[in-house]
């Protein structure tokens, strides 16, 4: 059992980087960005004030590497050069209050709908697709998959250029890397699907695109759903591919958990947690980003005790800019809500922002 705490410094030993406590606000779409793609004043504001309030690690929401990748209106966009400039503001302006942060990439697939970017879908197979006009996605052709890690491979450099410490490859939640890691979204019988080092070959490969793009002092790391039975990832489909990831030297490995105190879906009798069943099954893991349903310094020291490095967070992020600065007091345990509109304006949520977390349950008092 590891004898750290949650408001402990981290070292990604790599690339000597310091995160100042193991807090990091996990990217969650809020929807503020403009229309082609470049990063809002709102969006820049609501960020920059989690740095100055005391979180060790910020990431940006998910930022869309290709046009026809754009999942939701108001994503941020890093498919051109003309996006940069603005990237770098918000970057220096986190790196003044000494801490990291990353950009999240992203390629919708099958879940980037048709009336945002005037396209079909696509997806590693033709597939029943809420998203498309016609119902189904296209399946990609083997042209359209080396352009897609192209553009990865671009925005990880964008990201370099504009100043930010690393990148995080969203390959959870169902979007085209997780796409292609589904047995039920990837049934392709040539070198990009059937067995499963077959499924990971996409992510692989734009891992392995970007790493010789970037200087070795820029972190690359992926974020996972550790179970994500719509489209047939397993625990142990996971934990294989969490290897793969480690024999590849990534930075670091996100689980996406949504409650890091659950037990698995597909093992419900084994009391272990997910990241208890990683920490647990793979040996030399790279560090460990574990986030969902955390908002204590119990609960993040709980965490930390299962195998995690690094605390994930994203409503208690939202709801308290100081949640990571306030670890070093055990007895932290904020209110988890419904905030009222005047409070979430107070910690720097735009109206647009808000609007959007009414989705939440019991997140925004009606």
């Amino acid at each position: 059992m590891k004898d750290v705490k949650a408001a402990d410094s981290f070292i990604f030993e790599r690339t000597g980087h310091k995160v100042r406590n193991r807090s990091v606000l996990a990217a969650m779409t809020n929807k503020q960005s403009h229309k082609d793609g470049t990063i809002s004043d709102d969006e820049i504001k609501w960020l920059v004030r989690r740095a100055k309030d005391g979180f060790g690690l910020i990431t940006t929401a998910a930022a869309n590497v290709s046009e026809d990748g754009k999942g939701w209106e108001g994503e941020i966009g890093i498919y051109s050069d003309k996006h940069i400039k603005r990237l770098s503001v918000l970057t220096d302006q986190v790196h003044n209050y000494n801490c990291l942060i990353f950009s999240q990439l992203f390629h919708g697939g099958m879940r980037a709908p048709e009336v945002l970017t005037g396209k079909t879908p696509i997806a590693p197979n033709k597939i029943k697709c809420k998203e498309s006009l016609s119902g189904f996605s296209v399946p990609a052709s083997n042209k359209d998959i080396v352009r897609i890690i192209e553009d990865f491979t671009f925005a990880a450099k964008r990201s370099v250029d504009a100043g930010f410490d690393g990148i995080e490859l969203h390959g959870a939640h169902g979007y085209l890397i997780s796409q292609f890691l589904g047995r039920k979204t990837n049934f392709r019988t040539d070198q990009w699907g059937g067995s499963l080092e077959n499924r990971s070959k996409f992510l692989i490969e734009i891992y392995r695109s970007i790493k010789k793009s970037v200087p070795d002092s820029f972190l690359v790391g992926v974020r996972i759903s550790p179970e994500l039975k719509s489209i047939g990832i397993s625990l142990n489909d996971s934990i294989q591919i969490a290897t793969l990831l480690r024999d590849e030297g990534v930075d670091f490995i996100h689980l996406s958990c949504w409650d890091c105190f659950a037990n698995s879906i597909e093992f419900p009798e084994n009391p272990k947690t997910l990241t208890e069943w990683f920490s647990d099954k793979i040996s030399d893991l790279p560090p460990i980003i574990s986030t969902g349903n955390i908002w204590s310094t119990s609960d993040a020291n709980n965490v930390i005790s299962q195998g995690a490095d690094l605390i994930g967070v994203a409503r208690s992020g939202i709801a308290y800019p100081d949640w990571g600065k306030n670890l070093h007091d055990k007895n932290y345990n904020p209110k988890r809500g419904p905030f009222s509109v005047r409070y979430l304006k107070e910690v720097d949520l735009s109206d647009t922002f808000i609007n959007y977390m009414r989705n939440w349950e019991n997140f925004v008092e009606r």
